[in-house]
């Protein structure tokens, strides 16, 4: 294992159940890793957490100790495939994708509107300017895009749904649940968000509805 440029804090997972079962999954799914970390997560807050960094031949799996204490292997496994569930569906790709579009089509809008004087009247400014229309289109821009929140909040569900599915066929579903449940209970997050709030703000489906679908895989691969 490459530890060459190992973050502080950062230290190689431990041989034992958890690495075998990662290994077998990453053989499974077929998922080149440049090693699987364990990160001291417990030095900042009790929550635990798992993700991918790097890129390409550089890609490293991190897990945060407080994962590895609050869960079982076969829960950590469950984790660890639908983190891989978002790699293997492009999600990170085609978010980046999306973000960079609705950067570029900002700054299409604002060159524009920089060159209009109504812009700038109508917000009170008489003098116009590259930086005056920088920092007033910041300002009113969140005005104009909060109700993209429940667009973007959708898609980011969807994402966790085939990612859930991944797991699911990966890991089995009933580990990706109890791992669920037990993350939900470490972190003090509700179980049962109110319906609107959530359909508006969340970017993961309630753990009611995420456990639901779970079931049905399962019930469907019976």
């Amino acid at each position: 294992m490459n530890t060459g440029g190992l973050r502080r804090g950062w230290r190689p997972l431990e041989e034992g159940e958890v690495a075998e079962r990662v290994k077998s999954l990453l053989s499974r799914t077929g998922f080149q890793s440049n090693g699987v970390y364990v990160m001291d997560g417990s030095r900042r807050s009790g929550h635990g957490n798992a993700y991918f960094t790097g890129f390409g031949n550089n890609k490293r799996i991190v897990f945060f100790d407080t994962l590895l204490k609050q869960l079982s292997a076969e829960q950590v496994e469950a984790v660890l495939a639908h983190e891989l569930g978002h790699f293997k569906k492009r999600h990170i790709i085609k978010g980046f994708i999306l973000s960079a579009a609705m950067s570029l089509a900002g700054f299409a809008i604002l060159a524009w509107l920089m060159k209009n004087a109504w812009f700038y009247t109508g917000l009170g400014v008489e003098q116009s300017s590259t930086y005056m229309a920088l920092i007033l289109f910041v300002l009113i821009s969140p005005a104009f895009t909060y109700f993209l929140s429940p667009a973007l909040s959708w898609v980011s569900r969807k994402h966790e749904f085939e990612a859930d599915a991944f797991a699911a066929n990966q890991s089995g579903g009933r580990h990706l649940v109890s791992a669920l449940i037990t993350l939900y209970r470490e972190n003090a997050s509700t179980l049962t968000p109110d319906a609107l709030h959530s359909l508006f703000y969340d970017s993961h489906p309630p753990a009611s509805i995420r456990i639901r679908h779970l079931e049905e895989i399962d019930h469907g691969a019976a």
